[in-house]
Formats: structure tokens, sequence, C-alpha cells
């Protein structure tokens, strides 16, 4: 079962998928909706969906987020992370105190409008050279602080960007095309161990694999929970959030991602995202367009709708 946003012709909607078919959610309109509620009622929302189901062929899988809803992900959480960030950087000793200090690394990566989902493209920055994906398992959280399900996130950075500086962690993080989140939200309650799963990366060039490795995150070295306290300690979100994990896998050095590769991540039980890489920030101009629907789809009572980022309709 996957918790998913799709629209069947008549606007986005929520409902849950299993294999090719889609129960909507009537009684809900938005993810918004949902990641409002508490575990306990939303596992009941969720599991007493009951409308007529849709073919997955004849509707188009929507990014899982909406509304007021952000990533954010955690950084350097993997002991691989850590060498390889250290090995990339001019200010090596940084990465090794993020690692094992008490408060973790967190950033914003993407508001729910700015994120592309499985089949869309990603993107690597015409002023970088150094570009890599990075394979995530995404926490995804109520409002509540609360760990409802999990998603495949593809964090893509700039190796060179970061290196450079660690104070360049926005411009290697942030950009269009930079955050990829899978269509499909695995409940938590159908993942009896999110510590124990299998992450899986090839890059394919061509007809060729380009790179391929595994993971597990069985490795990482934090909490899963304790990422989630840190976040929420000083912000609100209302809409629910999503929070990657980090990556513990990292190409070496010779290795760089190219206009056309094709990303594939798997992560066990909890699903697959593919994206081919594009380059600069022209092919995602169309995001821009998107704006107005992820927020509309969530919008409190008395709000006004948006046109365009930072316009009303």
């Amino acid at each position: 079962m996957h918790l998913v946003r799709y629209d069947g012709g008549d606007g986005p909607r929520v409902g849950v998928r299993r294999e090719d078919w889609i129960t909507p959610l009537s009684a809900v309109r938005s993810m918004a909706e949902i990641l409002a509620m508490r575990l306990d009622e939303l596992r009941s929302t969720v599991e007493s969906a009951s409308g007529e189901p849709v073919h997955v062929a004849a509707a188009r899988l929507l990014v899982p987020l909406d509304g007021r809803a952000e990533l954010w992900c955690a950084g350097v959480t993997y002991a691989r992370s850590r060498g390889a960030r250290m090995e990339e950087s001019a200010e090596r000793s940084v990465y090794d105190k993020v690692y094992s200090a008490d408060r973790p690394e967190l950033f914003s990566k993407a508001p729910a409008w700015r994120l592309v989902t499985d089949g869309e493209p990603v993107g690597i920055r015409t002023d970088s050279g150094h570009d890599v994906p990075e394979p995530e398992l995404a926490l995804v959280v109520n409002a509540h602080g609360e760990i409802v399900g999990y998603a495949v996130c593809n964090d893509m950075s700039s190796r060179s960007i970061e290196g450079e500086n660690p104070l360049y962690l926005p411009q290697a993080k942030v950009y269009a095309g930079a955050a990829a989140l899978a269509t499909g939200i695995r409940p938590a309650w159908e993942v009896p161990d999110p510590t124990d799963l299998a992450i899986s990366l090839v890059v394919r060039r061509g007809e060729t694999a380009a790179f391929a490795a595994e993971t597990s995150t069985g490795q990482l070295a934090r909490p899963l929970q304790q990422l989630v306290d840190y976040l929420y300690t000083a912000n609100f979100f209302p809409d629910g959030a999503a929070l990657a994990t980090g990556t513990g896998i990292v190409p070496d050095l010779d290795f760089t991602l190219q206009p056309g590769d094709l990303v594939e991540i798997d992560v066990e039980e909890v699903g697959r995202l593919v994206n081919r890489v594009e380059i600069g920030k022209e092919p995602f101009g169309w995001l821009n367009d998107r704006t107005a629907d992820v927020w509309n789809a969530a919008l409190v009572p008395g709000e006004t709708p948006m046109n365009t980022l930072g316009g009303e309709a």
C-alpha cells in the first residue's frame, strides 16, 4: 500500500494505491489534510478508503506533498558520507565534527512546489562540474512530529561547490531540479523495521551502468526519531514535512553525473524513484506553473488562492 496524490482528470486528489489501482480518499482532497492528523486518525482514514477505484493508467501520479509541506535533509549521517565530504572539502574537520556531534546537520531542501517526482527530470548546475545523486530514505512526518510513512528521495548535490567551502551548502543543494521524491508514501505501520532497509543506486549512461552501489539504513549513525525531534524543536509544519535521512552511497571523486544519465533508486519495502538528468534551470521552468496547484490544494478556509509564486488569483 502507498498513499499517493494523483490527477484522474478532475484535479489533484489523494488515494491509496495497491498495485495498479488507486482507491480515492473521499473525505479529503489534499495530503496536507492527511498530514495534519494524528497517526491513529491518519491510519484509520487511510485504511477506510472506499471510493471508486481508478486504474493507474488513467491517472497522473503527482508529487506526494502539497500545501505548505517542505522537504528537509539530514547530512553526514553515514560514515561513508563523512569520509566523502572530508575527501572533497578544503575544510575537512567540519564533517568529522558534525558526524559525532549531539546536534545533527539539517537543512531546508525544497517546498512542495519545487519537488520533482518519478519520471520527471532532476538537475545539475551549469556552474558545478562535479555532481552526484544521493539516494536516501525520507521520513514523512505529520504536523505533530510523528513519523507516519516513508518515501524514496534523491538529494541531488554539487560536490565541487560544497567542497570549495562548506558555507556554500545551500548553493550545492538547493536549485531547480535538485529535490526528487517518489510518488508513493509507504505507511509507517507497514514497515516493521525502517532501520534495516537495503538502498540501491544505479546510474545508467546509454546502455551501460556508469555507477552502481548499495547500502543499508542499518548504517545510519542517528536514530530516526532523533532527527525528527531536532527538526520540530523550533519549527512548525502544519501541513507536514518529509525529512531525508542522509546517504550512505557516494561515488568516488572520478565520477560525475552527465546530462542524459538515468538515475534509479530503490529502497527496500518503500519504493522506487527514476529520473533523467538535465542541466541548468531552463528545463525546470514548468515548476513555476506547479506553484498554484500545490498550494491551492491545501488552502485553509478564508485564504486567498495563488496564481503564481507570490501572486494572488
